[in-house]
């Protein structure tokens, strides 16, 4: 697979199986994102199609020496999902509905009451992100679904290093605050960077 640089660049001069290649290599993480914001399969569908879709319309506008295109891609992402979350006030699905229907890497036999406890936990940290304010959800969401370093988040959010941090700082110890030890235990050991 061609290096990233080069799929931008080929993309930028009418290349269309360029712009496949970075849809196809950025879908998923930019679907996992916008469903760590938003809560909803259908809607993180739409809202990461939409982003992939404007970065690839607009890809003249990528300028590599302010932002990598993960980040720029990201921005968007976090600026459609704010987007549809102001068009709607509506109860959210579990993140773990998604996990559940393939995402997850777990063993692929567990037993019943694995499974059951499993999906308990999940449900209950799902509960408490949800819990958070938009701003700390959106700084958990970057950091632990989307992987990205705090200079990133800075970018993405317009927000300074430090304030990203703190961000992230104050979203876990809200996540303590409501979560059993074995809940954010098991939230950790799922999410580790």
């Amino acid at each position: 697979m061609p290096d990233l640089e080069a799929l931008i660049q080929r993309w930028q001069t009418g290349d269309e199986r360029a712009a496949e290649a970075l849809y196809n290599q950025f879908r998923e993480q930019t679907l996992r994102l916008a469903y760590g914001l938003l809560g909803d399969p259908a809607e993180a569908e739409e809202a990461a199609q939409d982003a992939l879709a404007y970065a690839l319309a607009h890809i003249g506008r990528f300028d590599a020496s302010r932002a990598s295109f993960n980040t720029w891609l990201h921005t968007i992402t976090v600026s459609r999902c704010r987007d549809r979350q102001r068009r709607r006030r509506l109860p959210t699905t579990p993140l773990f509905t998604w996990l559940e229907s393939g995402g997850d890497m777990a063993d692929p036999h567990p037993g019943p009451e694995h499974c059951t406890d499993r999906t308990e936990t999940r449900n209950q940290v799902w509960r408490a992100v949800q819990s958070l304010s938009p701003t700390l959800r959106e700084a958990i969401g970057l950091r632990y679904w989307a992987d990205h370093t705090f200079r990133e988040m800075s970018a993405i959010l317009g927000c300074s290093v430090s304030t990203a941090q703190s961000r992230v700082r104050l979203a876990y110890e809200r996540l303590r605050a409501q979560l059993t030890p074995n809940d954010l235990a098991a939230f950790e050991e799922e999410h580790v960077t």
